[in-house]
């Protein structure tokens, strides 16, 4: 094989238009999803903005401003003016994300409205299900979640992406939406959701840290590969549309083996520690932001995921 001098690697490195033309992986703002926090009252967050709070108004008004950038999809995630143990505001028809999928779609319709179902915003305690005997009860909760995709359904959501990871929740909503009509729609499941330390900026933004206990007994443990997959595979067979994992830079070599293993879109979540890190250190003047920020969006592509939700997915439409 020819070697040095004859190949030279750097040739195709020396300038922006060289080293284009040979890019293997490539962002695109029409595969990243901006995660939108809507509540009663809205709550600024300066130091990060990504996880500030709107009201149904400034949602729409901050939903303007990412269509003229170009982000064409967002996910929402509901703060409810009251929680209780069943979750109420969670799939009530007048809930918060409900309002706000009623005031979004007529106004963009050709944005793609991707809605979180889970609970854990909407309970009393903060955990993802029905709490019977101290434990959250995995079958009592899939009626309950079924119920609240049905709602964002009607109201004008286009994907619904259940994150409880309790078993069975795929198969409990695919068949609900089919008994309501709503074949058609896509279920993007959080199918490794994993028991992780990023999630801390989120919780304190959705307000949904469990009031006793932890989660490891419904999220992944971060040890496991070979449970992830399984996972992946069940909520496929269930009728998952598209599978994800969460965190995303933590478990690249997760997002790998489900590119690897099947044939539907593998999403990736990079979260809000993943976020709040980056940000932190660019304050601290260690590091710039918007080199660090897309060096990580292009390793989760790179590592195989199809389709990313992101903080940055607005910074993101000025940067590419």
């Amino acid at each position: 094989m020819s070697s040095y001098p004859d190949v030279r690697l750097r040739r195709f490195r020396r300038t922006d238009g060289l080293r284009g033309l040979v890019r293997e992986t490539r962002l695109s703002l029409d595969q990243f999803v901006m995660p939108l926090f809507v509540a009663p009252e809205s709550l600024r967050n300066d130091a990060l903005p990504g996880m500030s709070r709107y009201t149904v108004d400034e949602t729409v008004r901050e939903v303007e401003e990412l269509v003229r950038l170009g982000v064409q999809a967002v996910i929402l995630f509901g703060l409810p003016e009251e929680k209780d143990e069943q979750a109420t505001g969670a799939w009530e028809d007048d809930g918060i994300v409900q309002r706000a999928l009623r005031a979004l779609r007529p106004r963009f319709p050709e944005l793609v409205l991707l809605t979180d179902v889970c609970l854990c915003e909407y309970t009393s305690h903060g955990h993802c299900g029905v709490i019977v005997d101290g434990e959250v009860h995995n079958d009592r909760s899939l009626e309950l979640l079924a119920r609240t995709a049905v709602s964002h359904v009607e109201a004008g959501a286009d994907v619904v992406a259940p994150s409880d990871m309790m078993d069975g929740r795929v198969g409990a909503i695919r068949e609900a939406l089919g008994d309501h009509g709503f074949e058609t729609t896509p279920i993007l499941a959080y199918s490794a959701k994993y028991a992780s330390a990023f999630y801390g900026p989120f919780r304190e933004t959705a307000d949904s840290t469990p009031s006793f206990g932890d989660r490891r007994g419904y999220q992944m443990d971060p040890a496991n590969v070979r449970e992830a997959l399984r996972e992946c595979e069940l909520d496929v067979e269930e009728g998952a549309d598209a599978i994800m994992i969460k965190p995303a830079l933590p478990y690249l070599d997760v997002i790998r083996a489900a590119r690897e293993a099947f044939d539907v879109p593998v999403g990736a979540y990079n979260v809000s520690g993943e976020y709040a890190m980056v940000k932190a250190a660019a304050r601290a003047g260690w590091l710039d932001e918007r080199q660090a920020a897309v060096e990580s969006l292009t390793a989760i592509k790179r590592a195989g995921a199809d389709l990313i939700l992101s903080y940055w997915t607005k910074d993101l439409a000025s940067w590419l």
